[in-house]
């Protein structure tokens, strides 16, 4: 059967006519002339519009290092071969309020896990996340095997590279029964800490929050006052000319404590934890509280 004439409506433009012949089984787009309706000619030839240009979003800059432009000193407490010279370490040093031994050997755990390691293996994990984030960072030393050095050297470095802040990377020798981490400040020395007791109280309870929250290791409960101890007796908070602390992030004494300490997760953590309050410090600080 021929196709039959396939009438429009006169209403439909010629893009709608072509559209509805397509459509029609049998029925060819040449086969039927559309009729001259009131659409203009102009109308008629007119291309569809076109679909808008989709926006182009810009990447996401890289986020900004925060502590570009800080230097943080990292003085990793004690040293691997302070034992097997006993002459070098045990020379007396002036540290302002008395005169003390030039270094020590340190604490260790029960079962023979020693301190120095412990701050040692802190301290690399601490400078490659602060590096990570713009810092400069500056070591006290840089391996587990020397002597050294003196209590007064560690804090003139620091003094020497005018950094922004520091910290000395310690676990104490506590008593068996009590556990936890506090955080030692510098007391007021006249003549010698007057700036930095400020900054140092802020930098000691910035790396206490973060401390606590991150490793979820409790404040000491034989010593300081809710993990804040501020004391005058140490030759690298009395001659430190930039704000500086010392933490002690456990009890190496403690059998649960010294779980912790021996543990490379715990120690990731613990370096995880200093950087959070380097960076609180550095770029927001936080007013001193009463702790």
């Amino acid at each position: 059967m021929p196709p039959r004439a396939f009438r429009l409506p006169a209403r439909l433009s010629a893009a709608a006519a072509l559209l509805a012949l397509a459509g029609c089984g049998g029925a060819s787009l040449t086969a039927a002339t559309p009729p001259t309706s009131s659409v203009p000619r102009t109308q008629a030839a007119a291309s569809p519009p076109a679909s808008p240009t989709p926006s182009v979003q810009p990447s996401p800059s890289p986020s900004p290092q925060p502590l570009a432009g800080k230097v943080i000193l990292i003085d990793p407490g004690h040293n691997g071969g302070n034992a097997a010279d006993p002459q070098y370490i045990n020379q007396l040093v002036n540290v302002i309020t008395e005169s003390k031994p030039c270094d020590t050997v340190g604490a260790e755990t029960d079962a023979g896990y020693p301190e120095h390691a412990f701050n040692f293996s802190v301290a690399i994990r601490l400078a490659r996340l602060l590096r990570a984030e713009g810092a400069k960072v500056v070591l006290t030393r840089t391996s587990d095997h020397g002597v050294g050095p003196c209590i007064t050297q560690r804090a003139a470095l620091g003094n020497q590279v005018h950094a922004d802040a520091a910290i000395s990377i310690h676990a104490d020798g506590g008593p068996p029964g009590g556990s936890g981490f506090d955080v030692i400040e510098p007391g007021l020395v006249p003549g010698y800490t007057n700036a930095i007791v400020g900054p140092s109280a802020r930098l000691g309870r910035d790396l206490r929050n973060a401390f606590h929250r991150i490793t979820g290791e409790p404040y000491a409960n034989y010593v300081g006052q809710n993990a804040i101890d501020v004391r005058t007796d140490l030759g690298g908070l009395n001659l430190s000319q930039v704000p500086k602390v010392f933490v002690e992030c456990a009890n190496m004494r403690n059998a649960a404590d010294a779980a912790r300490l021996t543990s490379p997760a715990w120690r990731q953590r613990a370096a995880v934890a200093l950087a959070a309050g380097f960076t609180k410090f550095l770029t927001a600080g936080s007013p001193a509280g009463s702790g």
